[in-house]
């Protein structure tokens, strides 16, 4: 079974918001997942996302595969958390 981590619409027209999802390749976009790991909405400023870290990380460490845009969410997040860590 191959796993990926991608995005999953929530939210009325004109408003989107997206689940952090980790969910088999073969599954609809906003259908069946194995689990939420975050979410991410486009039409806020500033700090627009939240993710749970060590559950991304446990999943990547098992053969999952992450979005484009989820990498760069991750790339983003990790970069704000030694920032977070020392203030």
């Amino acid at each position: 079974m191959a796993v990926t981590i991608r995005l999953s619409r929530t939210g009325c027209n004109n408003a989107p918001s997206y689940r952090v999802m980790v969910a088999d390749t073969r599954a609809p976009r906003d259908g069946r997942f194995i689990e939420i790991v975050g979410s991410y909405d486009p039409k806020r400023k500033g700090e627009n996302y939240t993710l749970d870290l060590e559950r991304i990380d446990y999943w990547l460490g098992q053969g999952a595969k992450a979005s484009e845009t989820v990498a760069s969410l991750v790339k983003r997040a990790r970069k704000a958390a030694p920032a977070a860590a020392e203030a």
